[in-house]
């Protein structure tokens, strides 16, 4: 079995899945999760690298989140988007990485990144609420790498 099905198994990948659902059901934000086993070079540039491969940087309105994991260096990011990065306050980021790891330091990988995802979410919602024309634009599936 390999790092990353130890880390969620197909259960917990659904949930997660459900969890960008709903985030995303009150804003035009998108929100992507990526796994990795190992990271290959610093895993902040590599985030920046996976931000850019999955094209997260083609949203109408430059809106896009992406929490990266590699597994192996028990390390993980949350990047967004310019238009994101210009309207949330400074410690937003920080205070959701700070949620996340409370989980992940116990081994509850799922609960962590279901709780992130959700709290990214209500930020979005407060500055890219949903609109009538918004179209969902990128997948919500778990990427994996």
């Amino acid at each position: 079995m390999s790092e990353i099905e130890e880390f969620l198994t197909p259960n917990d990948e659904q949930e997660i899945v459900a969890a960008i659902k709903t985030a995303e059901k009150n804003t035009s934000g998108e929100i992507r999760v990526h796994i990795e086993t190992t990271a290959t070079i610093d895993p902040y540039e590599r985030a920046k690298e996976v931000f850019f491969l999955l094209e997260m940087d083609k949203t109408k309105d430059q809106n896009a989140v992406l929490i990266y994991v590699a597994v192996h260096e028990h390390k993980f990011v949350i990047c967004g988007d310019k238009a994101i990065n210009e309207v949330v306050p400074n410690e937003f980021w920080e205070s959701t990485k700070n949620i996340m790891q409370a989980h992940f330091k116990q081994g509850n990988f799922k609960k962590g990144l279901i709780d992130g995802i959700l709290k990214a979410g209500e930020e979005l919602k407060a500055h890219f609420p949903w609109q009538v024309d918004d179209e969902n634009e990128l997948s919500n599936q778990i990427s994996k790498g």
